[in-house]
């Protein structure tokens, strides 16, 4: 059986606009350095994880880079969990591991516990979209009540996971510029901290 090659997009025969969004999609990708997709399979009950790579070594310090840590009992731990959640029973689902891995990628940790939390915020995600599915397909509302509570909760931690991130990257500090100080005829600017006094 042949398959058909491919057929290549030439750039100068789309319109400017699309064209300058490959060229910045392409120089993202350039940019990048993730490392190889997860690989799973069953062997004798036993989830087997590998990496589409030729040297397993380096795949696993390229994991290790994705993840933030030097730590390859982290990394391993990680992994375990990645790939348990895209597999349910003796089904493999190496699209949802890989989709978590992705989202890790995405969120670039800068150390384990970054790495932990974007391991959650993408199983959060992907149960938020389950629990969306199944409020599609309702058949009662006993049922639509339990999936819109569901969604509900899981879309808040999801949010609440989001904070966390970034509460954790700046230290918990908020930062507050004043780009604009406006002053009407006849009144006075006041830079620094304001006390107003009671009564006595």
């Amino acid at each position: 059986m042949t398959t058909k090659p491919k057929k290549q997009v030439v750039l100068s025969t789309i319109p400017k606009a699309q064209q300058e969004r490959v060229m910045e999609l392409a120089r993202k990708q350039t940019a990048r350095a993730d490392g190889p997709p997860m690989k799973l399979r069953i062997v004798d009950g036993v989830v087997q994880i590998s990496f589409t790579h030729a040297e397993p070594a380096l795949a696993h310090i390229l994991m290790m880079a994705d993840l933030g840590t030097c730590d390859p009992h982290f990394l391993k731990g990680v992994q375990g969990q990645v790939a348990s959640t895209g597999t349910h029973g003796r089904k493999i689902d190496e699209v949802a591991s890989n989709f978590l891995l992705s989202v890790v990628r995405g969120v670039q940790p800068r150390d384990e516990l970054e790495a932990m939390l974007a391991v959650q915020m993408g199983a959060i995600h992907q149960a938020t979209m389950m629990m969306a599915r199944r409020l599609n397909h309702v058949d009662n509302i006993a049922q639509q009540d339990a999936a819109e509570r569901a969604l509900n909760k899981l879309a808040r931690t999801y949010a609440t996971q989001m904070e966390s991130l970034k509460r954790y990257r700046t230290g918990g500090q908020q930062k507050v510029t004043v780009e604009h100080v406006t002053v009407n005829e006849g009144g006075q600017a006041i830079v620094g901290a304001v006390t107003q006094g009671g009564a006595g």
